[in-house]
């Protein structure tokens, strides 16, 4: 889905190189993929800050900040398709269904799911709607756009801090009585490593580009 989003760039050079950008990140999902199978992730939860973090999260939060302080980075998340950006939300459907039956099979707590903390769903759900109505359709005000991506956005941090609080750690502060431990197994680890820092430059990229326009 990522790939249709850059695909669809507005600028012919960025659209080109699409099948780069994505083999880019199917090899830092080998890497993931690597470390967690090799019980990088679970065989110490101790460490400070937590190597899930440290390896898995901050490297992306680092590269989104980098898109948005360079000139190639911004001309970058300038270009994307906010109609397939949109779309790309449905992911948090399946996402969110996973996270009920990890919890049913004790791997997260209940503050993750939709029973819990977790209205994530909401995001996936109305995503849809949005694209058609708002890109397709162009019935939708680009404020009113913009509101949606800010709550998203919203429900987004929330459900991170909730995971990240949840999970074994020093860190950890609440659910000690059913941790948040799946992140640290495969392929859950992909969660905190990709979805969620692609899901989250979709929102700052909608934000930038939707308060960019004028009308």
């Amino acid at each position: 889905m990522f790939y249709k989003v850059v695909a669809n760039s507005k600028h012919e050079l960025i659209k080109k190189n699409g099948t780069k950008i994505t083999l880019g990140l199917v090899v830092w999902l080998a890497i993931q993929t690597v470390l967690t199978l090799q019980n990088f992730y679970n065989s110490n939860t101790n460490t400070l800050p937590p190597r899930i973090f440290l390896f898995g999260v901050l490297p992306t939060f680092i590269t989104i900040t980098i898109l948005f302080l360079a000139k190639k980075g911004r001309r970058f998340i300038d270009s994307l398709s906010l109609k397939h950006y949109t779309l790309l939300n449905i992911v948090r459907i399946p996402v969110e269904l996973v996270l009920w039956w990890l919890y049913l099979n004790k791997c997260v707590p209940e503050i993750m799911t939709f029973e819990g903390r977790n209205f994530d769903i909401i995001a996936g759900i109305t995503s849809p709607a949005i694209a058609y109505f708002g890109f397709t359709k162009e019935k939708l005000s680009n404020k009113f756009i913009l509101i949606w991506n800010i709550i998203c956005l919203g429900l987004l941090i929330n459900i991170a801090v909730n995971g990240f609080l949840s999970a074994p750690s020093p860190l950890q502060k609440f659910a000690f009585d059913q941790p948040n431990i799946a992140l640290l197994y495969f392929p859950f680890s992909w969660l905190v490593s990709f979805i969620v820092p692609i899901v989250l430059l979709g929102h700052l990229t909608s934000i930038r580009q939707l308060l960019k326009t004028k009308h």
